[in-house]
């Protein structure tokens, strides 16, 4: 999906106020998380390369919060492919 933002999933498809949005710089496929009940989110953090998302997976192993979910590298490449 697509809106003003770039392109976008729904990393809690059960939740739609919640958004990933993903875009792709030279070979780097980067994440940024948008929750309509948090607007300063958006403005607060900006994009994150996969390669960093993956070393805060190592560190929050085991936790409630599961970032491959979130950060869904096949859906991220599919939406990309798509626009391309």
């Amino acid at each position: 999906m697509k809106d003003k933002r770039g392109l976008y999933y729904y990393p809690f498809p059960q939740n739609k106020r919640v958004r990933m949005y993903v875009r792709k710089q030279a070979d780097i496929i980067d994440f940024r998380l948008w929750n309509q009940d948090d607007p300063k989110l958006w403005k607060e953090h900006g994009w994150v390369p996969y390669n960093a998302i993956l070393q805060a997976a190592d560190m929050h192993e085991g936790g409630d919060f599961n970032p491959n979910q979130a950060y869904d590298m096949e859906i991220a490449k599919a939406l990309i492919k798509d626009q391309s």
